[in-house]
């Protein structure tokens, strides 16, 4: 039942870091050069897997869409924290708060079942080579990149509607530097009971089922690594899968920290340091882990420079070649006016 006497809210401050003042234009150059790396890698590697035809497999697919996955992930918070962080407290509408809710929920469970398919994925590529190819035809791998975007588009509807079914009656400052679901509830003043467990639950689903699919991979995959005669493949298979893991490990442990746990027992502060972990770090290293480690694509990215370069410069020579003849044209028009 909503209170009486009380006005809804319809506009949310967002605190952001206000209690680091004094590094306030540290933290918005460090994030700003951040989520220029970000975007850059990223947007980077799609223009490389969608030029080189060399890079056909199932796994530049799913490449591309974790990136495509990780510019509008960031594009979600990134922009306004930087905004917050500049003006020392952004204030937002009510739908515009649902919006970002919304999206950061779609974006971030597509992600944790696209993570899971990639770790399932490499498990065939290194457990059964051989048959890699019809176990995971470009038609597959398209048919479970599209079930993780619309299952992450089902997802993020569920909490986004049943916070916004909640009374908000002041006060309207949220002490984060986004739109997440723990602060959000905490301003509430209707019962959130209902609230919390369905989130609580949908959160066990979603992160805990998809990160335990992906360890299961994992520990298959090393399982298999461990049977490889060659010392320097063991070592080398390990280094890449080792560093997959441990990106994984940290976007999902950081997400299962702030949504699978039975209290608020972290303070604002310890959730905001959490929060950027799994908002503007595993961003930045997921290209650098997936894509920079990878012989075969630094190749790629190598080709594509050196074509690029070869074009711009058939371009300057073509163009000084064409300035050099109208020069000389012009110096003989200029004589033939002389002589008459």
């Amino acid at each position: 039942m909503k209170p009486l006497n009380v006005s809804s809210v319809t506009e949310f401050q967002l605190l952001g870091f206000q209690n680091l003042l004094e590094w306030q234009t540290l933290l918005f150059a460090i994030f700003l050069f951040i989520y220029f790396l970000t975007v850059t890698g990223n947007v980077v590697i799609i223009t490389v897997v969608s030029q080189d035809q060399r890079l056909p497999l199932p796994m530049y697919i799913f490449l591309k869409h974790l990136s495509f996955l990780e510019i509008c992930y960031t594009f979600t918070i990134v922009p306004l924290l930087l905004a917050n962080l500049f003006s020392h407290g952004q204030v937002i509408s009510f739908s515009t708060c649902m919006t970002q809710l919304y999206f950061f929920v779609f974006f971030g469970a597509t992600e944790c079942f696209l993570l899971a398919m990639m770790a399932y994925d490499r498990y065939l590529a290194i457990y059964s080579p051989l048959h890699y190819s019809s176990l995971m035809s470009p038609e597959i791998c398209t048919k479970l990149v599209a079930i993780s975007w619309l299952t992450g588009v089902g997802t993020g509807l569920l909490p986004c509607l049943m916070i916004s079914k909640l009374d908000f009656c002041g006060p309207n400052q949220i002490n984060h530097f986004f739109c997440d679901l723990p602060p959000l509830m905490q301003l509430s003043c209707s019962s959130v009971y209902i609230t919390r467990m369905v989130i609580f639950i949908l959160s066990i689903a979603v992160l805990c089922i998809c990160f335990f699919l992906t360890l299961v991979s994992y520990v298959f995959i090393v399982s298999t690594i461990l049977r490889i005669p060659s010392g320097s493949g063991r070592m080398k298979t390990f280094s890449t899968c080792g560093s997959h893991l441990a990106v994984v490990t940290i976007y999902y442990g950081t997400m299962i920290s702030m949504y699978v746990r039975p209290n608020d027992h972290l303070s604002p502060e310890i959730n905001k340091i959490i929060s950027v972990f799994y908002t503007v770090v595993t961003p930045l290293l997921n290209p650098i882990i997936y894509s920079l480690r990878n012989q075969e694509f630094k190749e790629a990215v190598r080709k594509l420079m050196r074509k690029k370069c070869d074009i711009y410069g058939g371009k300057v020579k073509g163009s000084f070649f064409i300035r050099e003849r109208q020069s000389m044209n012009g110096g003989r028009s200029e004589r033939g006016r002389h002589r008459i």
